[in-house]
């Protein structure tokens, strides 16, 4: 599975790169909301419950669209924050442990899209594709009732699904699922029970994006 989306991105890409030189090129500034959770898998995972977390995200971005056909592409460059977090339950006390770690990205997201025309002011499109990012922030993330914390991985593979509309050809609001395929985390540490847990983590987030083209 992995594999064949890893051979989607590519055919993606290669379809931004080949481009007819008639197609019209935008650029703007992009921003907007995550909300992220995160999948967890390993005997980590029973210890753990996610929460879903509210972060940022901001940069440039380039639309590119074929007249007449409505097809196209979109390729940002962005600042991403996200926030991650979880829960666990001491089971000797009942207490409840609330860990975040804020994750900081630098994101390639690469979608090709589907315009379809409203009226002369307004369209609406569908997109979908990869995304490349790289982590530039800290890569350690510790919990209170273990000893030793999550090492977060230098990059992650992620793929891209999203809706969104466009008026006066300036303004466009978009939706965005950021559905996480590489992993994000990594475990294999002692707890305070001295008991071996593993585990793995990787990000899922809904986006609201406001982009404004020049």
């Amino acid at each position: 599975m992995k594999k064949n989306l890893i051979t989607l991105a590519v055919v993606v890409a290669a379809f931004v790169a080949a481009l007819p030189a008639q197609a019209q090129v935008k650029f703007g500034v992009k921003a907007g909301l995550n909300v992220n959770s995160v999948s967890l898998k390993g005997n980590l995972a029973d210890n753990l419950d996610s929460k879903n977390r509210t972060g940022f995200f901001a940069g440039l971005t380039a639309d590119v669209t074929i007249p007449l056909a409505g097809l196209g592409a979109d390729i940002s460059l962005l600042y991403d924050n996200k926030v991650v977090g979880a829960s666990s339950e001491d089971a000797a006390t009942g207490d409840i442990y609330e860990s975040n770690k804020t994750l900081h990205y630098i994101t390639l997201p690469i979608n090709a899209k589907y315009t379809i025309g409203l009226s002369s002011i307004a369209s609406v499109y569908l997109a979908t594709g990869p995304q490349f990012s790289w982590n530039v922030g800290d890569r350690k993330w510790k919990s209170q009732d273990i000893t030793e914390g999550w090492e977060l991985n230098k990059s992650e593979f992620s793929w891209n699904v999203g809706a969104g509309a466009t008026v006066f050809s300036h303004v466009r609001v978009g939706y965005n699922y950021n559905i996480g395929i590489g992993n994000t985390a990594e475990a294999s540490i002692l707890n305070t029970a001295g008991q071996a847990v593993k585990g793995k983590l990787k990000n899922n987030t809904h986006q609201i994006s406001l982009t404004y083209f020049f």
